[in-house]
């Protein structure tokens, strides 16, 4: 069934188009990733179906009472009330039916003691406490419950004002609200970005079992695949359908493009011959071969010419250097503490946290949600002040800091200004180049940052991050905002980074590729493992202790098991092509052999016409010159001989063009 239908969507801003006559439709129970380079028109797509924005043209239809929730990128809860408050008043309707009961019930009971019929008093209970229980009046507050603990608020937060919660607490309580709601048309922007490992986890089972239809904006490729059946990519303002989840999209896309690039190649080789011909037809003059190049210009000019293949974006430039070497030692923490609060409402985020960190390792620093791994890396720069311990730092060091909140941007600033009035030994000419490398170009330069995007802020921050020289970086969640092109790009820099650095993150890919160590930040200290995310896996699986944060989530990572079925499937598909052919092994031998000396034969023929029609060519051309002679043109039986030869050799020479053409036809 379907539930939504769309029809030519348009979509500009000024005269920059953003989609172009994007058709599609979505059925019930869809799972539907949405893909695409950070700027191509994602958001936009869903603030329109969502009704916030309109199409320039285009239509779409959505079924009759058909509820649509939307969780936007950077959805932060405006309200007065306590976590818990907001929670239950998503109920207000069951609240208000259990309140109806508790008063219909005292009313049997009066009714009752009096001596009356209370039987129709007794009926509309029997209803309303159907209702209840249909609208899980019974266990919404146990819902409650274990939704926000799922999504990282433990029950200290319950009664904490939503107004003092953070930007990423805001959009995880925004996504729990969503989830209680249970709309039939679950819109999701980018649902991933503020959630730890254990919660992405706990996110990626419950939309494989929810109820309704779920569109989602990610740049996730394990989180896709584990929850889409279907992807839209869109791309060079074009919407792109495709059955399968991300694995099997991408597959399907690297195969598109190299048939649309192998005719492409084809199509242009093709005109080059045609073209060729009719050059080589035209220049004899013969009435025969005049025609014949008038008539394959003709087809030349209505062949329906295919656009050369290109990408929707240019890619971005990123290489991270430092201005000089730190000494070997780089950091040292001992004995480190934190909490925060006073008195019983005190929390204790992490205690006796330890680590040795030398020039050149990549650290990445993982643990849920909550337990300090920010307000760690801001006791390294000073900018917190811890409970108990110290920090040393070695020598010749100097920072760089990436911020996942983007704080450090100032808001009123253009892109050009934000970067100049940080380095400001640059030219306006040098920094615009600068700014071209990450895909800031022409008049976005002069945009404001408050305007940009997350990922354009994303690409803004890590410009700063490289022209800052450091010699150690620490990044907080610095893939968050960027497409899958420009994280692909990201990571590669970081391996060829020569300073050190210490990065938060949970995304299992860049945990399996970057880091030289993993480290984990718990309640009683940091644990530290050699190596990314599967040597991880296998020591402590090996050491046969007790279940850590993320080896409990049992999760798989980039290149493991998930992508290794996916690359089975797609060769089982082949080979299950291959059999529909019904062709043996040693028949599709045979005649791959029967085809490869049929193309040597007319590769023979091709080449031996070709030395004829030089040889001819050669001839005729020493024949119009010998007729230029004064002692033949002034000789009539001389002239005549020679006039003779050239029609003969002419006749020849279209005889064996036509042989060759029909050679040509056949390939």
């Amino acid at each position: 069934m379907i539930i939504l239908s769309a029809n030519n969507i348009t979509k500009t801003y000024g005269v920059e188009p953003i989609l172009t006559n994007a058709s599609f439709h979505i059925n019930k129970g869809d799972r539907i990733g949405i893909v695409g380079v950070n700027g191509a028109g994602k958001t936009t797509l869903l603030n329109i179906l969502s009704g916030r924005l309109a199409c320039d043209s285009g239509d779409f239809f959505v079924s009759a009472n058909t509820n649509i929730g939307y969780l936007r990128q950077s959805d932060n809860f405006e309200s007065e009330k306590t976590v818990y408050e907001e929670m239950l008043s998503i109920f207000s309707e069951v609240i208000e039916l259990e309140h109806e009961m508790e008063a219909l019930s005292h009313e049997i009971s009066e009714e009752s003691q009096k001596g009356n019929d209370v039987t129709n008093l007794l009926h509309r209970y029997d209803d309303m406490q159907e209702a209840f229980k249909e609208k899980n009046g019974y266990g919404f507050k146990s819902e409650i419950h274990g939704i926000l603990n799922s999504m990282a608020f433990p029950e200290e937060f319950f009664h904490k004002k939503i107004s003092l919660l953070s930007g990423g607490e805001r959009t995880r309580l925004a996504l729990a609200s969503l989830l209680l709601k249970k709309p039939d048309l679950l819109l999701l922007d980018e649902p991933t970005n503020h959630l730890d490992i254990g919660t992405l986890k706990w996110l990626e089972q419950y939309l494989k079992a929810y109820a309704g239809t779920i569109v989602v904006i990610s740049h996730d490729r394990y989180f896709l695949d584990q929850t889409v059946n279907r992807i839209f990519e869109i791309e060079n303002h074009r919407l792109i359908t495709y059955d399968g989840d991300y694995s099997t999209y991408a597959e399907k896309k690297r195969l598109r493009e190299e048939d649309e690039l192998r005719k492409y190649d084809l199509q242009q080789k093709e005109i080059q011959r045609q073209e060729e011909m009719i050059r080589r037809f035209r220049q004899h003059g013969t009435e025969k071969l005049a025609k014949r190049a008038q008539s394959r210009e003709k087809r030349l000019e209505h062949i329906d010419r295919l656009e050369k293949p290109t990408s929707a974006q240019g890619k971005m430039k990123l290489r991270f250097k430092q201005n000089y070497q730190s000494g070997n030692d780089v950091l040292l923490i001992r004995e480190l503490s934190k909490s925060f609060g006073t008195g019983s409402h005190r929390r204790q985020l992490f205690r006796n946290a330890e680590l040795d960190l030398k020039r050149g390792e990549r650290i990445c620093l993982v643990g849920p949600n909550g337990i300090g791994k920010t307000t760690l890396l801001k006791i390294i720069m000073e900018r917190e002040e811890p409970d108990q311990g110290y920090i040393r730092l070695g020598h010749n060091i100097s920072f760089g800091y990436y911020d996942q909140e983007q704080n450090l941007l100032g808001e009123g600033n253009t892109v050009l200004e934000e970067v100049h009035s940080a380095y400001r030994l640059y030219s306006d000419t040098e920094v615009r180049s600068l700014l071209g490398r990450f895909l800031f170009k022409n008049d976005m330069v002069f945009q404001l940052v408050s305007s940009l995007s997350g990922g354009e802020k994303a690409r803004l921050a890590l410009l700063k991050l490289m022209l800052s020289g450091a010699n150690l970086l620490i990044m907080d969640e610095p893939t968050n905002h960027l497409d899958i092109a420009s994280k692909e790009i990201f990571e590669e820099a970081l391996k060829e980074y020569p300073g050190t650095m210490i990065v938060v993150s949970h995304d299992r890919y860049f945990l399996n590729k970057v880091p030289t160590r993993i480290v984990e930040l718990g309640e009683d200290g940091i644990t530290n493992y050699l190596g990314g995310y599967d040597y991880y896996m296998e020591k402590k699986q090996s050491l046969g202790s007790g279940k850590s944060y993320l080896e409990s989530l049992g999760q798989k990572t980039a290149g493991d098991g998930a992508a290794g079925e996916k690359r089975g499937t797609v060769g089982e598909e082949a080979g299950m092509d291959f059999d529909k052919a019904g062709l043996s092994p040693l028949e599709e031998r045979r005649r791959a052999k029967e085809e490869q000396t049929q193309q040597k034969r007319i590769e023979r023929e091709r080449k031996r016409l070709e030395d004829s029609i030089a040889e001819t060519e050669a001839k005729i051309e020493q024949v119009q010159r010998e007729m230029c002679r004064e002692e033949i043109y002034t000789d009539h039986v001389k002239s005549a001989s020679c006039q003779s030869d050239l029609n003969r050799l002419q006749e020849e020479l279209s005889e064996t063009y036509e042989a060759w053409i029909a050679l040509h036809d056949q390939t």
